[in-house]
C-alpha cells in the first residue's frame, strides 16, 4: 500500500485558534506551517475563562499538565446586584459542577504553552497576508513583504478583520454599542474580597456589568467592565489605553467593593466590542476559516477562544481523512459540522450580554436566568472528539 503524502496546510494567524489548529494538524500527521503578521507571538495582559469544552481538547492535545500549571482554581460563579452587592445567584463549584465559570487563565500564558508545543521552524512571524488565489490543485499566498507560499489548503485564522475571509466576503464587523475596560490587579491588593477572590463574580446593573476572576494561579485578578460607548469612540484594539479615572466615574454609584477594585488598578485598556453576523459559508475550494475569522462573537459567554479550539480539533480530524483530491470536500465536512454550533453560540452570546445589563425591575425577577444548568448541557458538555466520531459514523451508516 502506497502511503499518501501528508497535506501541506498553511494557517494564517497566530492567535489561540491558529496555534491550536497548527498543533492539532501536526498531531494528526499533517504538515502545517503558521504565518503570523506580528513580529513575535505575544498577547495583551488579559484573562480568559476556558470552559470544559475547550479544556478537554487541550488535554487531548497533550497540554493538560501545562494548562493545570497556569490556571487559577475557582470555587464558583456569583451574580450580585450593582449598587449594594446583594446576592442574586450563587453557582457553587463541586464534584458535579467542576467547571463552573471555566478554568481561568492568562491569555498570554496560554499562547506561550501552545507556542512551546509546536516546532518553532513551522512558526513564521512578520508575515502579513496580502492576498491569496487558488486553482484546482493549490492555494497561492502573497505576503506584504513580497514572499509567496504555496499550500494544499489554507486556514484563515486571522481574526475578525480576516484578510482570508475578506477574499470571499464583503460584510463588515458590527458594533455592539458597548465598550469594555480591562485590567489586572495583584491579588494582594484585594484582601477585602476574602473568599470571593477565588470566584468569578459579576455585578449587574442597568446598561453595565462588572466582572472579576482570578488568573495566573490565583496571583492576579482579571477585571472586565462593560459600559455604553462614550461619544463616537469606536476603537476596537485591545491595546487602546484607557483611564482608570474614567472607569471609576462609570461605576461611582456602585457597590463599594466594585469601587475599591477599580481604585486598586494601576492602568486599564479599553476596546469597543464588535462581532459579525453568521456567514452563509466558510469554505471556498481549498480555503476555509476558523475562530473569529469565521464566527467573531462577543465575550459574554467566554467562548471566543473555546470555539476556535473546537474548530481546530474538528479541522485536524477532517483533514486527516483527506488527500490532495478530496481536500475541498473535507473542508466542507468540517464546516458542516461546526457552523450550526458556532452560529448558536454567536446568537446566544448576544442575548447573554443583554441579560447582564437588565434594569433594576428585571434583575431579581430574572435571577434564575443566570443559572448555568441550561448552558452546561449544550455548551460546556459538548465533546468535539465525540461529535466528529458520530458524524463519521453517520457517513459510514447513513
Amino acid at each position: 500500500m502506497i502511503k499518501k503524502k501528508p497535506l501541506n496546510i498553511a494557517v494564517i494567524g497566530g492567535g489561540i485558534g491558529g496555534l491550536t489548529a497548527t498543533l492539532a494538524l501536526q498531531q494528526a500527521g499533517l504538515h502545517a506551517e503558521l504565518y503570523e503578521q506580528a513580529p513575535q507571538f505575544s498577547e495583551v495582559g488579559a484573562g480568559i475563562g476556558l470552559g470544559p469544552n475547550a479544556v478537554r481538547i487541550l488535554q487531548r492535545l497533550g497540554l493538560g499538565k501545562q494548562l493545570d500549571a497556569i490556571r487559577a482554581p475557582v470555587t464558583g460563579f456569583v451574580f450580585r446586584h450593582w449598587n449594594d452587592g446583594k446576592l442574586i445567584n450563587d453557582q457553587q463549584q463541586n464534584a458535579e459542577n467542576e467547571y463552573i465559570g471555566g478554568w481561568p487563565v492568562h491569555r498570554a500564558e496560554l499562547i506561550t504553552i501552545l507556542y512551546e508545543a509546536i516546532p518553532h521552524e513551522r512558526l513564521h512571524t512578520g508575515k502579513h497576508c496580502q492576498s491569496l488565489t487558488q486553482d484546482t490543485e493549490h492555494v497561492y499566498i502573497t505576503f506584504e513583504d513580497g514572499t509567496q507560499v504555496t499550500a494544499d489548503a489554507v486556514v484563515g485564522a486571522d481574526g475578525i478583520h480576516s484578510v482570508v475571509r475578506n477574499t470571499y466576503h464583503t460584510d463588515q464587523p458590527i458594533f455592539s454599542n458597548q465598550i469594555a475596560y480591562r485590567g489586572l490587579v495583584p491579588m494582594k491588593r484585594l484582601t477585602f474580597l476574602g473568599d470571593e477572590a477565588h470566584k468569578f463574580t459579576m455585578w449587574m446593573g442597568p446598561q453595565r456589568h462588572f466582572l472579576i476572576y482570578p488568573v495566573s494561579r490565583g496571583t492576579v485578578m482579571n477585571v472586565v467592565a462593560f459600559v455604553p460607548p462614550e461619544g463616537n469612540w469606536r476603537v476596537e484594539s485591545w491595546a487602546a489605553h484607557g483611564e482608570v479615572k474614567d472607569l471609576a466615574k462609570e461605576f461611582d454609584t456602585w457597590d463599594p467593593h466594585v469601587q475599591k477594585i477599580i481604585q486598586a488598578m494601576d492602568n486599564t485598556m479599553r476596546w469597543a466590542l464588535y462581532d459579525r453576523d453568521p456567514l452563509d459559508f466558510w469554505t471556498q475550494g481549498r480555503v476555509t476559516l476558523l475562530g473569529d475569522a469565521a464566527h467573531a462573537m462577543l465575550p459574554h459567554q467566554g467562548q471566543g477562544a473555546g470555539q476556535s479550539i473546537e474548530d481546530a480539533l474538528i479541522l485536524a480530524y477532517s483533514l486527516r481523512e483527506a488527500d490532495t483530491e478530496t481536500v475541498s470536500a473535507w473542508l466542507q465536512f468540517y464546516e458542516a459540522l461546526r457552523k450550526p454550533r458556532t452560529t448558536r453560540v454567536q446568537e446566544t452570546t448576544r442575548s447573554a450580554g443583554k441579560l447582564y445589563d437588565l434594569p433594576d425591575s428585571e434583575i431579581y425577577r430574572r435571577g434564575e436566568s443566570f443559572s448555568f444548568s441550561n448552558r452546561s448541557t449544550w455548551l460546556w458538555n459538548y465533546d468535539a472528539d465525540q461529535a466528529f466520531k458520530q458524524a463519521m459514523h453517520t457517513i459510514a451508516h447513513p
